[in-house]
C-alpha cells in the first residue's frame, strides 16, 4: 500500500463561482479568479486565472473571457474541467512530476445543488485523474474551517457568502437540519453597483470596475463608525459617449445594495423560523457565523445582528474558511465520513 500512497496526492478543492481555492499538504497553493479566457477561433484555453482575469472586459473578438461556474455551479462544463486541471498542473509539487499522479479529491458543493449538477462536479473531477471524489456541502465547510464543533447536539448557524449564492445553514450533529440557498451573493451586488451607476451618474462602468467599488467602498449600512473615502469611477459617459469620471461614496454603494442585502436578510429569518426549537435556543446563545467574501462587507454584520436580535460573528479569513474546512475534512477522513457525499 505504500508504494501506491506515493502515486496518490491528496487535494481540496473550493470551487467558486468567483474564486476557486486549494489546498495541498496543508497549505493554499491556488487561489485565482474562477476566469477562463478562450481564443474563438482555435477554441484552445489562452489563459486562466489572474491573467484571464486582467483581460475580461477589454478583449477583441477573438478572444472571450468566460466565468464557468454560475451560481456555485458548473454552467461551462468543458471550459471548467480544462480550468481545474491546469489549476492542479500548476500547483507547485506536482509540476515536478514526471507523471500525473492519481488524486484523491475533496470538493466543495453548493447545499442547494442537484443530482445532476453533482455529477457535473464528480465527472470533472474523474476526468482530471481524481481517482477517489469526495463531495462536501459548503456550509458544512465553513462551519468546520470556523472551528466549529459540527459533532456535538449544538445547533450552530452559518451564512456563507460567497460569488454565486448565498449558503445559509442550521447544523447540528454532522448533519444540515435545515438550509436555504439564495442566489444572492456578490456578483448580484456587483450587478447593483453597476445599475446605479448607470441610472444615477449616467456612467457606465465595468464588471471589474464595479467590483473594485465594492472592495475598496462597499458597505452594508449607511452609518459606519470608521467610514472609507469617497472613491473616483471612471467610465463611458452614457449621454455624449465620452470617457468621464464621477465620485461615489460609501454612502451611495450601501443605497444600491440595499435590496439585494434585504433579501438575504428575509432568507436568514426564515431558515431561523424553520429552526427546531430546541436548536434555537442553541442559536441564541452561540449567535451566527459568517463566512465568505461577501461577509467583508462592511457593517453587514452590524445589519444583519440589528435584524435577527442575535451575535453576528465574522470568520478570521472569511475567504479561505470554506477551502480551509475542505483542508481539514480531507485530512481526517475517517472522523468526517458522515459528512463527506461519496
Amino acid at each position: 500500500m505504500g508504494f501506491f500512497d506515493f502515486l496518490t496526492e491528496k487535494i481540496a478543492i473550493d470551487l467558486g463561482t468567483a474564486n476557486t481555492l486549494i489546498i495541498h499538504n496543508d497549505k493554499v497553493v491556488v487561489d485565482s479568479p474562477s476566469i477562463v479566457a478562450i481564443n474563438r477561433t482555435t477554441n484552445k484555453i489562452i489563459a486562466v486565472g489572474e491573467e484571464a482575469s486582467l483581460m475580461q472586459g477589454k478583449t477583441h473578438e477573438n478572444i472571450r473571457t468566460i466565468r464557468p461556474l454560475k451560481d456555485g455551479v458548473i454552467a461551462d462544463f468543458n471550459a471548467s474541467e480544462q480550468m481545474i486541471s491546469l489549476f492542479i498542473r500548476n500547483i507547485p509539487s506536482l509540476k515536478k512530476r514526471f507523471f500525473t499522479p492519481s488524486l484523491q479529491m475533496v470538493i466543495c458543493i453548493p447545499s442547494g445543488i442537484t443530482e445532476v449538477e453533482m455529477r457535473a462536479v464528480r465527472e470533472s473531477a474523474e476526468r482530471v485523474n481524481g481517482k477517489e471524489v469526495y463531495l462536501i456541502h459548503e456550509p458544512m465547510a465553513a462551519a468546520i474551517g470556523i472551528g466549529v464543533d459540527i459533532m456535538q447536539p449544538k445547533g450552530n448557524m452559518i451564512v456563507d457568502i460567497g460569488g454565486g449564492t448565498t449558503e445559509i445553514a442550521v447544523i447540528a450533529l454532522s448533519g444540515i437540519v435545515c438550509d436555504k440557498s439564495v442566489k444572492i451573493a456578490g456578483d448580484v451586488f456587483t450587478n447593483d453597483i453597476v445599475y446605479y451607476m448607470r441610472t444615477q451618474h449616467n456612467l457606465y462602468i465595468g464588471e471589474r470596475t464595479a467590483e473594485r467599488i465594492k472592495i475598496l467602498i462597499g458597505s452594508a449600512t449607511e452609518e459606519l463608525e470608521s467610514p472609507p473615502e469617497e472613491m473616483s469611477v471612471q467610465g463611458r459617459d452614457l449621454l455624449t459617449g465620452k470617457p468621464k469620471q464621477a465620485m461615489i461614496s460609501y454612502r451611495e454603494v450601501a443605497k444600491a445594495l440595499d435590496k439585494s442585502i434585504i433579501r438575504i436578510e428575509d432568507s436568514v429569518m426564515e431558515t431561523l423560523s424553520q429552526t427546531p426549537p430546541e436548536l434555537a435556543a442553541d442559536i441564541y446563545n452561540t449567535g451566527i457565523y459568517l463566512a465568505g467574501g461577501g461577509s467583508m462587507l462592511r457593517g453587514l454584520d452590524k445589519r444583519l445582528s440589528q435584524k435577527t436580535d442575535l451575535p453576528v460573528f465574522i470568520a478570521e479569513d472569511p475567504l479561505r474558511a470554506v477551502v480551509r474546512g475542505t483542508g481539514i475534512a480531507l485530512k481526517n477522513i475517517e472522523r468526517y465520513k458522515n459528512v463527506l457525499v461519496k
